[in-house]
């Protein structure tokens, strides 16, 4: 039975090893094209389930553009996610002995769920539209394309890792028994959001903080409510955190006339090369040109 679980569990390192490979894609920049695309390309509305296929196909693919700089990070997680795995059994059991914290994970993890992170994504993106306010919009739209790329992929593992949850008995904390612990859907969930969102207003810290904070209390209330065991948290959040940085770098926008309607002038985000676009007023008699340059 203990060798059994040992040949489980080295298994389980190896596949975990390879899934968090797939993180590292997720989360670099996508290289931006020479000059950028002005208003001309269609609204990110138009565009979001082209968008998510897009998405899908990096993420996927993303194993084989891995570069060797990536090891500094990768290594790391890798060695750190394997230890999690080896004792994930003893501290899950440790936790099933306390309970004075469930009423309290429930609670938290709502907003890691897909009713959760539908209110956030959609609240963005209402108020975005009522109030003009293309940022907001964009956070709303953004949101709702990571979200929708985590559940794929969150999916996807569960059916091919099938790890037991903590509660499952004596096949707890085993892979490929039919279980959906690994990795943890609620944490990937809550942390590409928190991504997009700490990314849209980079220039808020309090917003940042905000975001990252309630995505680090999701993942530790799935570990203290028994939902999963700390790898799947690990990995949930890591892939999640990748997957969000690449949406947002993906597909992120400017809106140069600070208005925020449909008729503004859109730019794609280009991080080495300045954007120029001509804005103009008929009615004020004003024109000029918008300089944006992020760097």
């Amino acid at each position: 039975m203990r060798s059994n679980g040992r040949s489980l569990c080295h298994f389980g390192m190896t596949v975990l090893i390879v899934l968090i490979a797939m993180v590292s894609g997720q989360a670099q920049t996508p290289t931006p094209s020479p000059t950028p695309a002005v208003s001309s390309t269609p609204s990110l509305e138009r565009e979001f389930f082209k968008n998510v296929l897009r998405d899908q196909r990096a993420i996927w693919t993303s194993p084989f553009d891995l570069k060797g700089e990536d090891a500094r990070w990768l290594v790391p997680l890798g060695v750190g996610t394997g230890a999690l795995i080896a004792t994930d059994r003893e501290t899950g059991d440790e936790m099933l002995e306390s309970h004075h914290l469930d009423n309290a994970s429930r609670i938290v993890s709502y907003a890691g769920s897909i009713y959760g992170v539908a209110a956030e994504a959609g609240g963005f993106y209402l108020i975005g539209r009522a109030t003009h306010d293309y940022r907001a919009r964009e956070t709303g739209i953004l949101s709702a394309e990571a979200a929708l790329d985590s559940g794929i992929v969150v999916t996807v593992l569960k059916e091919v890792t099938q790890r037991a949850r903590p509660t499952a008995g004596v096949d707890r904390s085993k892979f490929f028994v039919g279980g959906t612990s690994f990795p943890s859907g609620h944490s990937i969930q809550a942390w590409s959001i928190a991504t997009v969102v700490a990314n849209e207003y980079h220039d808020h810290l309090a917003v940042e903080i905000a975001a990252y904070g309630v995505a680090s209390a999701v993942s530790v209330a799935r570990f203290t409510g028994h939902y999963h065991y700390l790898s799947d948290v690990l990995v949930g959040s890591a892939m999640g955190y990748g997957i969000g940085r690449y949406v947002y770098h993906a597909h992120h926008r400017i809106a140069l006339n600070g208005g925020g309607g449909e008729e503004e002038e859109i730019i794609e985000r280009d991080r080495r090369w300045p954007a120029i676009a001509p804005l103009f007023d008929s009615h004020a008699h004003r024109y000029g040109l918008g300089l944006a340059w992020s760097f």
